[in-house]
């Protein structure tokens, strides 16, 4: 078509000359007045320029086309290629040291500053525009708006960078590539700083449809200065290996505190900032946003405190209000309400339509890491009543994941709890306050919603109970689906309704305390025994099961007053309720003697023990598992009240039948093994105890997983042989890994942990390190003094090993003295 309208021009141009060849021979009248010829060759002269133009415009086809004209650009008012003016940045150190060593030693890289909406990177951005500002960069500023309008922006730049208007025409007339044009000049220039901020749509930015990562459109990494790109999009695919990617997170709390310290300092102290900054969950625009609210002399809640109580039951009026303009995407970004509604409208936009639904059914889930294998297509389809397929919801987690609304836990809470599993089952977090504010739109987008409600409780009952089925392997699925289950209450308000919901809560907590995640199953047995509590009454034998697993599990994290209070009072109404004869009377009575024996209550755990394995063995005979747990368990308290042959001889007894009873490689065997073992090293037989705790913690490793506490207590129980043995050493290395492991897993707090950092101290002590030793002695015993009081036997065993270190310590540096002393004469 462009040739074409060439030849047009050449026609229009080839009449001109046949009017002038004609008047050279015959002068027609019309062309003897000069006032009608002279009109007539203007016109045609501007037709075929007209023409001329017109044809080069349809040959470029670019951008180039469109641009305004080079004396134009130089002075165009469409926007200001100037920074913005940003306070001082907070928690940003990392991030600005890294732009900053781009910024001085150009790599052939650019960099991003990604992440969800709402996390400052806008601001980040501007105060490395400041900063290089004032070192003497050329520093420019292009706010995305669309292609065309960023093409202009950038010619801007480039023309203020010294691009030549020859070389500008020579794009415009379609003779070289305008980006190409742009990027030599660009790479021709040091010590400047292009931002281009907001693109959070990648793909629209180059209007041929090539990939970006290509480099062969508007964002380049080949300039001698720093293309700085601030985007939602975190996907390394889209920026290509060229790009430095800084992901921001929210920020840490002291720097989250500071910035509302900043705004409003009359507000409250630094802890109550911090407080509510933990509360907003770190996250820059909403401190932004609630520092605003501070400082206003007319808002109703002027603290810290105030507000930050007030946002439980005014979320939506302090920080989720909706916006009159929120249509604008300008003022959208600094609405907490609007601000992660862009990047779901662009997703749909994308076509993936199933990503708002899918954020909003894990908005009402808890604020813990949601299991992917929970999130199904038929839970969506239940719920919106549109059909999902399983390659919709996996692209759209993709895509959350791309705009930062879904994020991955942290490597440092992977291991959090304890984990049977190298490779825990997949999930997602959701950051706290995206998790409210979506919530919030979903209930004012969906008026009544029961179908979401019940479809997420069917999903729930059907992954608890594939889970429990699962048994041992099902582990790490119970730990992480653990805290979304008591949502299951809150759709419950019958007696019928909370029949089915009991058995698997029930289930699963007793499925959690097998995994030795005891905490976990505390909590879920407190829901579900406050939910029974209101609906089915105190007497209710559901509900003294809840009771009996609450103390089971406070007697598993080591609270043993706690534990004992409880399994006296439900041993108290079970005598009354179920009778006398019952065997969960019998329980009871068996979990309290272990509550006393935690407390250091040996004796009396022992005549507990000894009734309960009495009444087992007529009850339910000799072999079964229950009487063999009473066996087992008298022997501990017979260990502890100094007994130790005759706890020995229980114990192999024992380890005997549950092998025969229950097979080698179950829990209760193994336990048998390791406290033989125990009982073997108290009677000063450390050889025998060494090789069968070798034994049982390779098993408890295999069986159970490493991080299990009951295989930290036989890597604790290992070390405890060797240091009989003399071994220290290798004792010290053992309690030192047991120790850590313990405060990963128990937490600094249970007695377990206590009881390796005194061994550990003990170990120190022997191999001759006595301030260390004392060191470790004095921390344990102020722990102890705290968790378990000042009388308890464990309590006094440290405040014994810190004055045997410190007089220890006192003597061997006597002893020093006296050989250095000695050595000084004879030198």
């Amino acid at each position: 078509m462009g040739s074409a309208v060439a030849g047009a021009a050449a026609v229009v141009m080839a009449g001109l000359g046949l009017v002038t060849n004609y008047a050279s021979v015959s002068v027609p009248g019309w062309a003897a007045r000069p006032w009608v010829v002279w009109p007539v060759f203007a016109v045609l002269l501007a037709a075929a320029v007209g023409l001329l133009w017109w044809g080069r415009h349809l040959d470029s086809g670019g951008l180039a086309a469109r641009l305004t004209p080079v004396d134009r650009l130089i002075g165009s008012r469409h926007g200001s290629l100037r920074r913005p003016h940003v306070e001082r940045v907070h928690g940003r150190e990392t991030e600005l040291a890294v732009l900053t060593r781009m910024l001085r030693q150009p790599q052939d890289e650019f960099a991003v500053v990604c992440g969800a909406g709402g996390l400052g990177k806008t601001t980040v951005a501007a105060q490395l525009a400041a900063r290089a500002e004032e070192d003497g960069w050329q520093v420019f500023w292009v706010r995305w708006r669309n292609a065309v309008d960023l093409a202009q922006q950038i010619t801007r730049v480039a023309v203020a960078c010294g691009l030549p208007q020859v070389d500008l025409e020579a794009a415009r007339a379609g003779q070289e590539s305008l980006p190409d044009v742009i990027w030599r000049q660009l790479a021709s220039q040091q010590r400047w700083l292009l931002v281009l901020d907001n693109i959070d749509e990648p793909q629209a930015v180059d209007s041929q449809g090539e990939p970006m990562a290509h480099y062969r459109g508007w964002i380049r990494p080949h300039g001698r200065g720093l293309l700085l790109i601030t985007s939602r999009d975190t996907s390394e695919q889209t920026w290509g290996r060229r790009a430095r990617l800084l992901p921001l997170k929210p920020l840490a709390v002291p720097d989250a505190g500071q910035v509302l310290l900043d705004a409003a300092p009359q507000a409250g102290t630094q802890a109550q900032a911090q407080e509510l900054a933990e509360r907003l969950g770190r996250l820059p625009l909403a401190l932004h946003v609630a520092s605003s609210y501070l400082a206003t002399p007319t808002s109703r809640y002027r603290t810290f405190e105030r507000y930050r109580q007030a946002l439980d039951a005014e979320l939506g009026t302090l920080l989720g209000a909706e916006h009159p303009d929120a249509s604008d995407p300008d003022i959208a970004r600094t609405v907490v309400r609007h601000t992660w509604e862009l990047s779901l409208d662009q997703l749909a936009a994308e076509g993936h339509v199933l990503a708002r639904p899918l954020l909003r059914m894990v908005s009402l889930l808890a604020a813990a890491p949601v299991p992917l294998s929970l999130i199904t297509p038929g839970l969506l389809t239940a719920a919106t009543g549109q059909p999902a397929t399983i390659a919709g919801v996996e692209t759209a987690l993709a895509g959350l994941y791309r705009y930062g609304l879904l994020g991955l836990p942290e490597e440092c809470n992977l291991r959090s709890q304890p984990t049977a599993d190298d490779d825990p089952p997949a999930r997602v977090v959701l950051h706290p306050l995206v998790r409210e504010i979506s919530a919030l739109a979903l209930g004012a987008d969906i008026p009544d919603l029961t179908p979401w409600h019940q479809a997420l409780a069917t999903r729930l009952i059907e992954a608890a109970r594939e889970t429990t089925r699962a048994g041992r392997s099902g582990w790490p699925a119970a730990r992480i689906l653990a805290p979304h289950l008591p949502l299951l209450l809150n759709y419950t308000t019958t007696p019928q309704d909370l029949t089915e919901t009991t058995d698997i809560l029930n289930r699963l907590a007793e499925l959690l305390y097998d995994a030795g995640a005891y905490a976990s199953a505390h909590a879920l047995s407190q829901s579900l025994l406050h939910t029974q509590t209101l609906i089915l009454g105190t007497d209710h034998p559901d509900t003294l099961t809840s009771r009996h697993n609450l103390a089971r599990a406070l007697d598993g994290m080591g609270q043993y007053p706690q534990a004992a209070d409880h399994h006296r009072q439900v041993l108290t109404d079970r005598i009354r309720v179920l009778g006398p004869d019952h065997p969960d009377i019998l329980t009871s009575r068996n979990n309290l003697a272990n509550a006393l024996y935690g407390m250091g209550q040996y004796p009396q755990a022992a005549d507990h023990h000894r009734q309960v394995l009495t009444d087992r063995i007529r009850v339910l005979g000799p072999d079964h598992p229950d009487t063999l747990t009473s066996r087992n368990n008298l022997a501990n308290a017979l260990n502890g009240t100094g007994q130790c042959t005759q706890a020995v001889d229980l114990h192999r007894q024992n380890l005997d039948d549950r092998i025969r009873v229950l097979g080698p490689d179950h829990p209760y065997t193994l336990a048998s093994r390791n406290n033989l073992a125990f009982a073997l090293d108290k009677l000063g037989q450390y050889a025998q105890a060494a090789d069968l705790h070798r034994q049982a913690l390779a098993d408890r490793t295999r069986v159970l997983g490493p991080d299990h506490p009951h295989t930290l207590g036989s890597r604790h129980n290992l070390a405890n042989a060797l240091e009989g043995m003399g071994q220290y050493a290798q004792a010290v290395d053992l309690y030192r890994q047991t120790l850590a492991d313990s405060l990963r897993v128990l937490g600094p707090d249970h007695p377990h942990t206590l009881g390796s950092r005194h061994n550990l101290a003990n170990a120190l002590e022997s191999m001759g390190q006595y301030v260390q030793a004392a060191d470790q002695h004095r921390h344990n015993l102020a722990d102890r003094i705290r968790v378990l009081g000042p009388e308890h036997p464990d309590t006094l065993t440290s405040r014994n090993g810190l004055e045997v270190a410190i007089a220890a310590s006192r003597t061997a540096h006597r002893l020093l003295g006296r050989r250095l002393r000695h050595r000084t004469i004879t030198d």
